[in-house]
C-alpha cells in the first residue's frame, strides 16, 4: 500500500459545502451555535445474521439498529450531519477554524478515513497538491499518527454506542423513511428547535427502550421497489412532486417500474 504524507496548508477547501457527521454531543453543540442539522437514513434488509467472520457485516451491524419494514427485518443506520452550503459557519476570514479546540471529531480526523473499509485516496480529497508532500501520515497502509488513530477509535466507538439513541431520536421526530443502503439516502431536515428538544429528551433518559416503529424504504428505481415489495418490505417510489418533509438522494438515475 502507498505511503502518504500530509500537512494542512490552511486553504479552507475542506471546510466548504459539507455534511459533517457528528456525535450526539457535537450535534447539540452545533445547534447551540445556531447551525443547521440533518438526519441521513439508510437501511439494509437483515433477514438473518451473517456468518461469523464477515468483518464488513459486523461493522455495519455495530453501527445500525434492528427494526422492521413491513414483515422484513432490517437494520437502520442514522447519521446526524451538520449541513451547510459555502463556508463552514465556524470558518474565519483567514481560513482558520473559529472553534478549533472544540471542533468535531470528523474534522480532527481529516483527511484520514473513519471507515476501515475505505482507503485513503488523496485524489478524493479537497486538499491542494502541496499538502501531500510534507509530514508522514500513512506508512504501508497504517496511520503513523497516534492522536489521529485515537480520534478514529473514539469516533467509531461513539457511533456504535449511539446507534440505539439515534433510533430513539428518529422516534421523537417521527422519522420513518430510509433509502436502501448503497442506493441512496433519505435526508430529513427537522426544525432546529424540535431537534434540540429531542436530543434533550433522549439525553435525559438514555437507557429507555422503546419499540421501534415501522420503517418505509424509498427508492427512485422501480425494480428496487418491486424487489423490496416481493420480500415483504414497506416501500414507496420517490415522487419529488409529492408533499413531504424529507427528500430522497439517489446514487442512480431514476427508472420507472
Amino acid at each position: 500500500m502507498d505511503d502518504i504524507d500530509f500537512e494542512c496548508t490552511a486553504c479552507g477547501k475542506c471546510c466548504h459545502d459539507l455534511r459533517l457527521p457528528l456525535t450526539l454531543a457535537e450535534a447539540s453543540d452545533w445547534l447551540a451555535r445556531g447551525g443547521q442539522m440533518e438526519l441521513i437514513c439508510e437501511a439494509i434488509p437483515w433477514p438473518a445474521e451473517p456468518e461469523p467472520g464477515n468483518a464488513q457485516a459486523s461493522y455495519k451491524r455495530a453501527r445500525s439498529t434492528p427494526a422492521m419494514s413491513g414483515s422484513l427485518p432490517v437494520r437502520v443506520s442514522v447519521i446526524l450531519v451538520a449541513a451547510f452550503a459555502g463556508a463552514c459557519p465556524n470558518l474565519r476570514a483567514d481560513m482558520l477554524c473559529g472553534i478549533y479546540d472544540e471542533r468535531p471529531l470528523v474534522c480532527r480526523i481529516y483527511p484520514a478515513e473513519i471507515n476501515p473499509f475505505v482507503s485513503l485516496t488523496p485524489e478524493n480529497k479537497a486538499c491542494p497538491v502541496e499538502a501531500w508532500q510534507r509530514k508522514p501520515l500513512q506508512r504501508q497502509g497504517v496511520l503513523v499518527d497516534e492522536t489521529t488513530r485515537r480520534w478514529i477509535e473514539e469516533s467509531r466507538r461513539a457511533t456504535e454506542l449511539e446507534a440505539p439513541l439515534r433510533m430513539r431520536l428518529c422516534q421523537e421526530l417521527a422519522v420513518t423513511h430510509a433509502a436502501l443502503a448503497n442506493e441512496g439516502f433519505v435526508i430529513h431536515a427537522p426544525e432546529s428547535s424540535a431537534l434540540r428538544t429531542a436530543l434533550e429528551r433522549i439525553g435525559a433518559t438514555p437507557d429507555a427502550r422503546d419499540a421501534s416503529p415501522q420503517w418505509t424504504f424509498m427508492s427512485n428505481r422501480g425494480v428496487t421497489v418491486e424487489t423490496l415489495l416481493s420480500v415483504g418490505a414497506g416501500v414507496c417510489l420517490d415522487e419529488p412532486a409529492s408533499p413531504r418533509n424529507f427528500r430522497y438522494h439517489g446514487f442512480f438515475e431514476a427508472s420507472p417500474a
